[in-house]
């Protein structure tokens, strides 16, 4: 095996961590927006499981974060809750994620 070789597998191997790393960030991120959105929207125990459980499912069904954010902003609308403060919440949650899958390792 030359070095070529060797460089070519060790950038295809980063390559799949990263993308692990991001599809596992964003599931986890939205599942904790869908569980901070149900808090905002009342539900607790299953339904509040439930309702997060449907976001990591639509987001895995080639949604993208604005259809996300859409979603849960529509869904708060009616308590004053901003596609703004969604956003946000949604930026701490990935954070959020980042830090729970950095401390997995």
């Amino acid at each position: 095996m030359t070095t070529f070789d060797k460089r070519e597998q060790g950038f295809e191997a980063k390559f799949a961590h990263d993308e692990e790393l991001i599809f596992k960030a964003t599931a986890r991120s939205n599942k904790l927006l869908g569980l901070w959105a149900a808090g905002q929207l009342g539900l607790s125990g299953d339904a509040a499981a439930g309702y997060a459980t449907a976001l990591v499912t639509d987001s895995l069904e080639s949604q993208t974060i604005d259809n996300i954010l859409g979603r849960v902003a529509g869904d708060l609308a009616g308590k004053g809750v901003s596609r703004e403060q969604v956003a946000r919440k949604l930026q701490e949650c990935l954070h959020q994620a980042l830090q729970q899958l950095e401390a997995n390792k």
